[in-house]
C-alpha cells in the first residue's frame, strides 16, 4: 500500500505515503482511491481528510511513468481527482511542505483545502517540456484568477503557501508550529454537514477583456519560449479555461499534455531532469559512505578562477581563504570579488546583509601556514606541471592530516599530482567551469588512489556550492575538454576548406549552443588552446590541427582579453565583429597549404562539429572515463552550453539515430583529414545492434 487509512472520530485520513515526496505513482493512486470508496461506505464517516506523509503532501506524478503503460492504466491521476471530487462526503487537503504538479491537481480537485505556512506550491511541468495535464490549467484560474494562475503555470517555481492567502485555492492557513491533521480533522467536523459540496470546476472566472489580456500574454512568451513548446500551449490551456465548458477544457488540456509528452523537446528535459539526479550515483560510494567535514576552505591563486571558486564557498556560507604569492595580486583577486558582489548588490540580486557575510567569509594571505587547518584546499594556479608539483609540494607539508587536497586542473594527469604528495588518497580534481561563480557544472575527477570517503565529501560539497557534479576518470581533458578538442579541430579544419569563423559559429548558434568555437576561444583566451597545442605537439605529434588558430596567436589575437581574436572588438563591446584581416589570413592559409576552398553547407558544419563530440565521447564511455552516457550529456548542458532542448550530445545522438551518425561519419571520413573520424568501437556496435548511449 502506497497510502494508509484511518478514521478518527467520524473523519477518515487517507495518507498519501510513498516516499520521498508521495509520488502519484499507480499504487498510490489506487490507495487513495479505494480509502475514498472505503470512506464513504462507512455510514460512520462524515468527511475525509487526504494529507501526506512525512516532508511532502504530494510532488506530483510520478515522471518514470511517463510514456508507459502504468500512467494509463486505472486508476489514472483523472480518475483520483475525479473520484475526490464526485464524493458525497467532504473531501478536504490538509498540505504541507511541498504540494506541486499532480499533487496540486488532486487538492484542486478535492471541496476543501487548508495549509500549514511554508508549504511550497508549484506547478512546474512546463520545466518539463509540459504543461499540468489532470486540470491544473482549468481549476487554478478558478480559486486564484486568470493573471495570477497564467505567470505562475508558466514560471514552474515554488510559492509559499501564504502568498495565496486571500485567494480560494485555500479555505484556511494555519501558524507554524499547529498540528496539522488535528486542524484539518477540526475544519473537516466544521463542514461536515454542509451541502452542496463546492466544487472548483463550478467556479466561474470572472476577467474582464481576458482576449487582450491572454493576446499579449502569447506575445510576450512567443519571444521568451524559443524552441520550447509548451509555454505558448500553456497560454491556449488557460484560455479554454475562460472560453470552454469545463469538461470540454479539460479535454482540451488533456490533449495537449499527450501531444507534448512524445515531443524531442519534453523527452530532453526529462532525460536532464533523471541525468542529473543520476550523477550524484557512483559505484563504490555507499549511502553510508562517511564524510569529511568541510568548515574551512582554501584557494590557492587568486585569479578568474580562483576568485570565482572562493565565491562558491563564501556563497554557501564556508569562510574561505585566498593565497597568494604577492600582495599585489591578492589584492586584485579581492576587489574583483568585491566589485562581482558589489554589481549583485545594485541589482538587488544581494541584500547589503548578505553582502557583507560573503564579503566577511573571505580572507586573504602570503602564508601557507594561514590554511594549514583548511578541511579543504583547491589550487586554482597556472595550467603546468611544474607550478602544480611546487604546490602541491607545499599543501603536502603544511595541511592538516586529512584535510582534502583538489585540483582545479583542466587537463591534466591527476595521478602524476597526486603523486607529488605523501597521501595521494587525499587529492582530487575538482575542474569548476568559468566563471567558476556562475556555472553549473563541476568535474570532479578520481585518481586511483583517491578515498572514497574523499570522493564522498566531494560529491556532498558539489551540491553545498549548488553545482552539478559529475564524476570522471583520469585522462588528458577529462570529459568536457578531451571532447572539446576534437570540436575545435573539426572547427579549424573548416576554416581551411572554406568557412568563416562566423559562419560556423552562426550555424551551431542555430542549432542551439550558446555559443560557437571561435566566440568562445575568444572568451576563454585562445592562447590557453595554443598553450594545449603546444604541449600535443611534443606528447602526440600524430595528431593533426589546422595551423589558422596558430597563426591567429602569432598575430598577438587572444581574444577579448586582448581586444581582438577571430573577431575585433571595440572598447567597452563585447560584439564581436567580423575581422576582415583574420579573414584573409584564413583565406590566404587555404592557398599556402593547397586546399581549394569550398562552399559548405551549415548542415556539414553541425554534423562535424556534434558528431566529432559524439565520437570522443563514445570513446570516453568505453574507456570508463565517464560512468554513463547521461553524465556526458549533464557536463555538456551544464558546462559547455549544449542546447537543453536537444538533450546534450548522446541523446542528441540517439535521436538522430546512430546509424544515421555513423553513415555521416563514413562521409566526412572520405574527405580531407578523414582520419579524424574513425569510428570508436562502442558507436559501430550499439548501431549495429540498433540500441543507443542511452539505452
Amino acid at each position: 500500500m502506497s497510502a494508509d487509512y484511518e478514521v478518527r472520530g467520524n473523519i477518515a485520513v487517507i495518507t498519501l505515503n510513498n516516499p520521498p515526496v508521495n509520488g502519484l505513482g499507480l499504487a498510490t493512486r489506487t490507495a487513495a482511491v479505494e480509502g475514498i470508496r472505503r470512506a464513504e461506505a462507512d455510514e460512520q464517516v462524515k468527511a475525509i481528510v487526504i494529507t501526506g506523509a512525512g516532508k511532502a503532501f504530494s510532488g506530483g506524478a510520478d515522471i518514470k511513468e511517463f510514456n508507459s503503460p502504468k500512467a494509463l492504466t486505472e486508476p489514472t491521476l483523472h480518475t483520483l481527482i475525479r473520484v475526490a471530487e464526485g464524493a458525497s462526503k467532504p473531501v478536504v487537503a490538509a498540505i504541507h511542505s511541498v504540494c506541486m504538479g499532480g499533487g496540486l491537481e488532486l487538492a484542486l480537485g478535492c471541496h476543501y483545502r487548508v495549509a500549514m505556512p511554508g508549504a511550497q506550491i508549484a506547478l512546474p511541468e512546463v520545466k518539463l517540456g509540459l504543461l499540468p495535464g489532470a486540470g491544473g490549467t482549468q481549476r487554478l484560474p478558478r480559486v486564484v484568477g486568470l493573471e495570477m494562475a497564467l505567470n505562475f503555470i508558466l514560471s514552474g517555481n515554488p510559492i509559499l503557501s501564504e502568498k495565496f492567502a486571500g485567494t480560494a485555492l485555500f479555505d484556511e492557513i494555519y501558524a507554524p508550529g499547529d498540528d496539522l491533521v488535528a486542524k484539518a480533522l477540526a475544519f473537516a467536523e466544521k463542514v461536515a454537514d454542509l451541502r452542496p459540496l463546492p466544487k472548483v470546476r463550478e467556479r466561474a472566472i470572472d476577467y474582464p477583456n481576458y482576449e487582450a489580456f491572454l493576446q499579449f500574454s502569447r506575445n510576450t512568451v512567443k519571444a521568451m519560449a524559443g524552441p520550447f513548446p509548451a509555454p505558448l500551449q500553456i497560454v491556449d490551456c488557460v484560455e479554454a479555461a475562460v472560453t470552454m465548458k469545463f469538461e470540454d477544457g479539460l479535454k482540451f488540456e488533456r490533449d495537449r499534455f499527450i501531444g507534448l509528452i512524445q515531443t524531442t523537446e519534453s523527452k530532453s528535459l526529462r532525460h536532464a531532469f533523471f541525468s542529473e539526479r543520476q550523477t550524484g550515483k557512483v559505484p563504490g560510494i555507499a549511502e553510508d559512505t562517511p564524510l569529511r567535514p568541510i568548515a574551512k576552505a582554501a584557494v590557492i591563486g587568486a585569479g578568474t578562477m580562483g576568485g570565482g571558486i572562493a565565491m562558491n564557498f563564501a556563497n554557501a556560507g564556508i569562510p574561505v581563504t585566498l593565497l597568494e604569492t604577492k600582495q599585489e595580486a591578492l589584492d586584485k583577486g579581492i576587489a574583483t570579488i568585491r566589485k562581482n558582489y558589489e554589481n549583485s548588490l545594485k541589482k538587488g540580486k544581494l541584500t547589503q546583509d548578505k553582502f557583507d557575510k560573503r564579503m566577511g567569509a573571505i580572507s586573504g594571505t602570503l602564508d601557507y601556514a594561514a590554511i594549514a587547518d583548511a578541511d579543504i584546499v583547491i589550487e586554482a594556479v597556472f595550467e603546468d606541471m611544474g607550478v602544480k608539483e611546487a604546490v602541491f609540494k607545499q599543501l603536502d607539508a603544511c595541511m592538516k592530516p586529512g584535510a582534502i587536497l583538489a585540483s582545479n586542473t583542466s587537463t591534466l594527469d591527476l595521478n602524476k599530482i597526486a603523486a607529488f604528495t605523501q597521501r595521494p588518497q587525499d587529492v582530487i580534481g575538482t575542474h569548476f567551469f568559468s566563471p567558476a561563480n556562475v556555472m553549473k557544472l563541476l568535474e570532479i575527477v578520481r585518481g586511483e588512489k583517491t578515498g572514497a570517503d574523499v570522493l564522498a565529501t566531494t560529491l556532498k560539497l558539489a551540491k553545498t556550492l549548488k553545482k552539478t557534479g559529475v564524476v570522471s576518470g583520469v585522462c588528458d581533458g577529462f570529459i568536457g575538454n578531451r571532447m572539446i578538442e576534437q570540436y575545435s579541430r573539426q572547427a579549424g579544419f573548416l576554416l581551411e576548406e572554406g568557412c568563416l569563423p562566423e559562419q560556423v559559429d552562426k550555424a551551431i548558434e542555430k542549432f542551439g549552443f550558446a555559443m560557437g568555437p571561435f566566440r568562445m576561444g575568444d572568451l576563454a583566451g585562445n592562447d590557453i588552446g595554443w598553450y594545449i597545442r603546444k604541449r600535443r605537439y611534443v606528447e602526440a605529434p600524430h595528431i593533426t590541427y589546422s595551423k589558422t588558430a596558430d597563426l591567429l596567436c602569432e598575430m598577438g589575437r587572444f581574444g577579448q582579453k586582448t581586444g581582438a581574436g577571430w573577431y575585433d572588438y571595440k572598447a567597452g563591446d563585447r560584439k564581436a565583429y567580423p575581422s576582415a584581416v583574420v579573414n584573409e589570413m584564413i583565406v590566404k592559409h587555404s592557398a599556402d597549404i593547397g586546399v581549394e576552398r569550398r562552399k559548405i553547407t551549415d548542415e556539414e558544419i553541425v554534423e562535424r562539429l556534434v558528431y566529432s563530440l559524439v565520437n570522443e565521447a563514445a570513446l570516453i564511455l568505453e574507456e570508463g572515463i565517464a560512468l554513463r552516457a547521461s553524465d556526458i550529456d549533464m557536463v555538456y548542458l551544464t558546462g559547455y552550453g549544449f542546447p537543453l532542448f536537444r538533450g546534450g550530445p548522446m541523446f542528441y545522438a540517439d535521436t538522430v539515430g546512430l546509424p544515421n551518425v555513423l553513415r555521416a561519419m563514413e562521409k566526412y571520413a572520405r574527405g580531407r583529414h578523414g582520419d579524424a573520424w574513425q569510428p570508436a568501437p562502442l558507436l559501430v556496435k550499439l548501431a549495429g545492434e540498433g540500441k543507443g548511449f542511452n539505452g
